[in-house]
């Protein structure tokens, strides 16, 4: 059972003036067992290290502490002259190396099981983006993103702090229960690390490897994770959602998703109007784009460019898609060409043409998006 403890600050009289308790967060004195073999596996390790440890030192200090206390020099005893002792020497290497050999097969064995990724029923392929995750189940033929969705007041501490801050998305990495599910993990840009505790699954992604991890978890649930390593100012805002179903709720969620991708390839023929795509585009934004240029395009100058009447959104089209499109060398701008589809990039160029009075009258269509990354 994972232990956890909750604390409230007591009510504080200072000079007369009473403070009223204020109640803390829940925390965590332990680690926790998980919902997977692995992750109870990794437990059951630790505590068996972790009592392990505990006896040594107890046995130590225990020793250590009688000593200076029993034998103390005003009891009348005097340090004993010797200069070794082959048996204790003996006695002090053999006893660690047997506690290590003791602790390493165990260890040992549970690497083994990390580490074989071999016979997964699910294969999904784990991108990792400044700042959000990008989910493709490679045998399904369709892939998303997956973006925070706290709100910017909670986050700026206009409102206040919801359940799950900062570890919410609009679309959770979705699996079956029961099933071995094995993630390849790589990254697009910088180094980042997607990591579940509740499953036992941390693994770097890191721009050009593939590095393999694996789950199967027991319980249908909603399991909540992080990134791990530093990548940036949006490092705290890349959460990782994962949700476990039954088989059959599964199958029918692979279904919908394989008929939304096919629906969203359709709709590159659609003929779209100024509205459909500044509306479409306004929520393409406020995902992608709004983190780094702000949600009203004024940016965070010299990094992130105000959007907002500069030559970028409001001259040459074709200048504007080609920094959308391929992003630009050596700045922040990252190319959305792979990450978006040829909708998404119409809609925010031209949501970014039309919006916070920029009023251009330009509108890109999806068509002449593919064209131009036909080129």
């Amino acid at each position: 059972m994972r232990a956890q403890t909750k604390r409230a600050l007591p009510v504080v009289a200072v000079a007369g003036v009473s403070i009223p308790s204020v109640s803390l967060a829940e925390w965590t004195v332990n680690m926790s067992p998980g919902v997977t073999g692995t992750s109870n596996q990794i437990f059951g390790l630790h505590m068996t290290i972790l009592g392990i440890c505990v006896a040594i030192g107890v046995v130590v200090f225990g020793v250590m502490f009688w000593s200076i206390i029993a034998h103390r020099k005003s009891k009348g005893h005097k340090p004993a002259n010797f200069h070794e002792n082959t048996v204790v020497e003996i006695l002090w290497t053999i006893i660690p190396f047997a506690i290590l050999v003791a602790m390493a097969i165990p260890a040992t064995a549970t690497l083994i099981d990390m580490y074989d990724a071999s016979d997964a029923d699910v294969d999904i392929k784990v991108t990792g983006y400044q700042w959000r995750w990008q989910y493709e189940y490679v045998d399904e033929d369709f892939s998303f993103f997956s973006n925070l969705t706290t709100p910017t007041d909670q986050i700026e501490n206009r409102q206040a702090k919801g359940r799950n801050y900062l570890l919410e998305v609009d679309k959770p990495l979705k699996v079956p229960v029961g099933k071995k599910v094995r993630f390849l993990l790589t990254s697009n840009d910088v180094i980042h690390s997607w990591w579940v505790p509740e499953l036992g699954v941390k693994k770097d992604a890191i721009p050009g490897f593939i590095n393999e991890a694996w789950t199967r978890i027991d319980e249908p649930g909603i399991y909540r994770g992080q990134c791990t390593e530093l990548c940036g100012k949006g490092h705290a805002f890349m959460p990782v959602v994962v949700e476990a179903v039954p088989e059959e709720e599964y199958q029918t969620w692979v279904a919908e998703q394989r008929a939304a991708a096919e629906r969203e390839r359709q709709l590159t023929e659609k003929e779209w109007t100024l509205e459909e795509l500044m509306e479409r585009g306004e929520s393409v934004y406020n995902t992608v784009c709004a983190a780094c240029h702000q949600p009203d395009g004024s940016g965070s100058p010299p990094a992130f460019p105000s959007l907002r009447g500069t030559a970028v959104v409001t001259g040459d089209m074709d200048a504007h898609m080609d920094i959308v499109v391929n992003g630009v060398s050596g700045t922040a701008m990252q190319a959305f060409g792979e990450q978006l589809s040829e909708v998404e990039l119409a809609a925010v160029i031209t949501y970014e043409r039309n919006a916070w009075g920029n009023n251009t009258g330009d509108m890109v269509s999806p068509k002449e998006i593919m064209e131009y990354m036909s080129e």
